[in-house]
């Protein structure tokens, strides 16, 4: 593949990619780090890092682009490096960023520079931030660190607060693993529990970022989706029960998958946590029944307004 086949590739990817000779001087500047920083391709090209052009600082708000930064740090041993800082944006504001720096090698073995992919850390920081203050407010479930029932309630309560005051719609979604005590009782409780730190880890990562996530109880979990029609609501529980379909967990030589059913059902302005929880579980009583790993939304909407 020629050279300007690679530079397609590279700007086809999300994520900020750029190198620097040895001097630091930056010789590639993908679209990705174009949209993440502002900053054009012309604007940066044939500039050095030195220029503190994008002013990396630390989580101490230390300057890194005059010191020993990452990409100075793999140039001078040889050893990849990743690390989380935070660049200045052209339009001023600062974005936190995870950066992952690779020295680059001649024929010969000698290191003439180095690549650094960078990508937005912006949500998975407010993710933490937002793991921090719950374990704080005692809201999180300490074994699949995600909300706990406590959590799930609350924000049930102040979603329905929104919905009577600004007609925010919001739905909920039950949702209950198949046959979770056949996997205790042949893998064992530590594996359950494997199990349910990997449904929640699939959930979490898979809702929108506007939607949450808790542990009920046992082997249940709820979301909470804002926003929601019925068609949304039903689309969002049918892509979550297929991604856990697709997980799975290697045990020994073993591996283990399980599926959940799902129930949901779209906030009433007269629903109470418990009833509108209520509904939803009615709904997943109805997946059970009919053979599990399916979605059942309740359709009856005529009492919404």
């Amino acid at each position: 593949m020629d050279d300007s086949l690679y530079k397609k590739l590279l700007d086809e990817m999300y994520d900020g990619v750029y190198f620097v000779d040895r001097q630091r001087r930056i010789m590639y500047w993908n679209r990705g780090a174009e949209r993440i920083s502002g900053y054009s391709a012309d604007e940066v090209i044939g500039r050095f890092c030195g220029d503190n052009l994008l002013r990396h600082v630390d989580a101490c708000g230390r300057r890194l682009c005059t010191g020993m930064c990452p990409l100075a740090a793999a140039m001078h041993d040889g050893q990849p490096r990743q690390a989380e800082v935070i660049l200045h944006h052209k339009q001023g504001h600062r974005v936190p960023v995870l950066v992952r720096v690779t020295p680059i090698r001649d024929a010969q073995g000698a290191i003439i520079g180095a690549l650094e992919v960078f990508s937005d850390n912006s949500r998975q920081k407010a993710a933490q931030e937002e793991i921090e203050r719950l374990r704080a407010l005692a809201l999180l479930d300490p074994l699949t660190g995600i909300g706990n029932r406590r959590f799930i309630e609350s924000n049930t309560h102040s979603r329905l607060e929104e919905l009577r005051r600004y007609g925010w719609t919001f739905g909920v979604i039950l949702i209950d693993i198949d046959h979770f005590k056949a996997v205790n009782d042949r893998f064992g409780h530590l594996v359950g529990d494997d199990v349910l730190k990997m449904v929640a880890r699939t959930l979490a990562h898979n809702i929108r970022a506007f939607d949450v996530v808790g542990r009920w109880g046992g082997e249940e979990f709820v979301v909470i989706a804002q926003n929601v029609s019925i068609a949304t609501l039903e689309s969002l529980a049918e892509r979550l029960r297929v991604f856990i379909e697709q997980s799975s967990l290697p045990v020994a030589d073993k591996v283990v998958h399980v599926t959940v059913s799902l129930g949901a059902t779209l906030a009433r302005r007269t629903d109470t946590p418990a009833s509108i929880l209520g509904r939803a579980d009615q709904m997943l009583y109805v997946s059970k029944q009919r053979g599990r790993n399916r979605v059942s939304v309740e359709e009856d909407t005529s009492v919404l307004i």
